[in-house]
């Protein structure tokens, strides 16, 4: 049996030995095959550090949230070591001045990956934070806090963002960041003017939690939209409409338009007509309208006094005017109750023995006499 031989271990391809091949391999398979393991290790440490105020958020819930940006950066810290396996061009001395702008590129983009990494990771330790304060929302009886968890949230994580890319500027492209603020002041009109709109949202939205004219959950019409209120953030506000699509309405659209808070009132108020038959003769009329007026007033989800009367002579029919206030804030609630009290008039006119008139004209046709010569 013939030994292995360790010499070709030392053979050079391209400019690097098998055994500096065999280095960089092993270091990626190792952190190919250990990445779940070692984001568990991680993300179950980082919560240890946490546990006292998770509350209800378990580590499960952590380890979802960090999984992905803990991946990304487990993969660059391993890609690094194992690339510094390997030798480059630019590693010898004679082509290191020829290589230097490519290895300069190379390195902003390094750097600037793991400084994205990090910042996914903070990010979503913001989440977390947020996804602990929503539980203990989901526990109290008021509104406020619901909707101020998103908020705070979302604010929360555009100062990361930031601080993450003044730290950024700092350590990747060398920039004085002290003169770069003193330089933002010179010139924060022009910003101010450049994102006057994205301005006025976020004072929309902070006239939204001082006023207070609606709450997550509520439902709301404000233009053409109809829907319930999901979310308040810092730009605009997230309406889940009838059809259950999602609409996003700009916080000063909110503030500065007219708004109706449907959850706030205590009655719906439903108003038509309905056109009787003209060969429907007095008495039976009044029957008519004292049936609907009693079943009304007997309907424990009607408003005391219900309006029904014979409002006019129409061109084809009696129109009788319906008025009543159904006990809800629910639309939907109202369409049933709605529903409900036509087809019980469908009954009652039909009961007096009368019916519905719909459009119609009546033509006279006149003979005229002959005309003697």
């Amino acid at each position: 049996m013939s030994m292995f031989d360790w010499s070709i271990l030392n053979e050079v391809y391209f400019g690097n030995t098998v055994a500096n091949y065999l280095w960089f391999a092993a270091i990626i398979l190792v952190g190919l095959v250990f990445k779940k393991a070692l984001s568990k290790l991680f993300s179950l440490a980082l919560f240890s550090l946490i546990k006292k105020v998770s509350g209800s958020a378990t580590s499960n819930e952590f380890h979802e949230l960090l999984k992905k940006p803990f991946s990304l950066l487990m993969m660059l810290v391993v890609g690094y070591f194992a690339f510094k396996q390997l030798e480059f061009p630019w590693d010898q001395p004679t082509l290191a001045d020829k290589w230097k702008p490519a290895v300069h590129v190379l390195g902003i983009i390094f750097r600037i990956a793991l400084i994205v990494s990090i910042t996914w990771i903070f990010l979503r330790v913001v989440d977390f934070f947020a996804l602990i304060l929503f539980h203990r929302a989901a526990k109290t009886e008021s509104k406020l806090d619901d909707q101020l968890v998103p908020f705070f949230r979302d604010g929360l994580k555009i100062l990361v963002v930031i601080l993450s890319f003044f730290f950024m500027l700092a350590s990747v492209f060398d920039v004085n960041v002290v003169t770069l603020v003193g330089g933002l002041g010179i010139g924060g009109l022009a910003v101010a003017l450049a994102a006057k709109e994205t301005l006025e949202n976020l004072l929309g939205s902070f006239t939204i939690f001082l006023d207070k004219p609606f709450t997550v959950g509520d439902q709301i019409k404000i233009g053409n939209v109809t829907g319930h209120v999901e979310a308040i953030g810092l730009r605009s506000t997230r309406v889940r409409t009838l059809e259950k699509s999602i609409v996003s309405v700009p916080n000063k659209k909110m503030v500065d338009a007219e708004l109706e808070n449907i959850t706030e009132r205590c009655l719906w108020r439903v108003k038509f007509h309905i056109g009787i038959n003209y060969s429907t003769g007095p008495d039976n009329l009044e029957k008519i309208l004292e049936d609907i007026r009693n079943y009304l007033d007997q309907n424990e989800k009607i408003d005391v006094n219900p309006i029904v009367r014979f409002e006019s002579l129409g061109p084809s029919s009696l129109d009788v005017l319906i008025t009543y206030m159904v006990k809800t804030n629910e639309y939907e609630e109202m369409i049933v109750e709605r529903e409900r009290i036509n087809f019980e008039i469908m009954r009652i006119v039909k009961l007096n023995h009368s019916d519905f008139a719909f459009p119609s004209t009546s033509v006279y046709i006149e003979k005229a006499g002959k005309v003697n010569g």
